[in-house]
């Protein structure tokens, strides 16, 4: 299940990521409420010069204490795609791609994706 711009309540903190994604045994349908609690097992956050330093420091921050398991970083400026990992509680970077290239990200390894798709307009 994956959902654009929802808004989290996770502990006291209300964050609202670009994309969020469970999985389907986690959450079957989309709750009719307007704040989630389930903690997702993939966020995808899109930076911008106006939003990265509370992306990168606040954000991933409550995304670790709450135990999100995948994070991507996805810069359109220099197009690149950070994949990381929760492992012990810190985020283990696993790669950054750049340019038009067909990576295998985790959680999604088993999908090869264009890089092209993410810097469309």
């Amino acid at each position: 299940m994956f959902l654009q711009e929802p808004e989290l309540h996770l502990d006291s903190d209300v964050l609202v990521p670009d994309l969020a994604g469970w999985r389907r045994e986690r959450m079957p349908e989309v709750p009719d409420v307007v704040g989630i609690e389930l903690v997702p097992d993939w966020l995808c956050e899109v930076l911008s010069p106006s939003t990265e330093k509370l992306d990168r420091a606040r954000k991933m921050a409550v995304y670790a204490r709450e135990g999100v398991r995948h994070l991507w970083l996805v810069d359109p400026r220099p197009q690149t795609l950070e994949v990381y990992r929760l492992e012990d509680g810190r985020w283990l970077l696993l790669g950054t791609h750049a340019g038009n290239n067909q990576v295998h990200a985790e959680p999604f390894e088993a999908l090869p994706m264009d890089l092209s798709s993410l810097w469309a307009r």
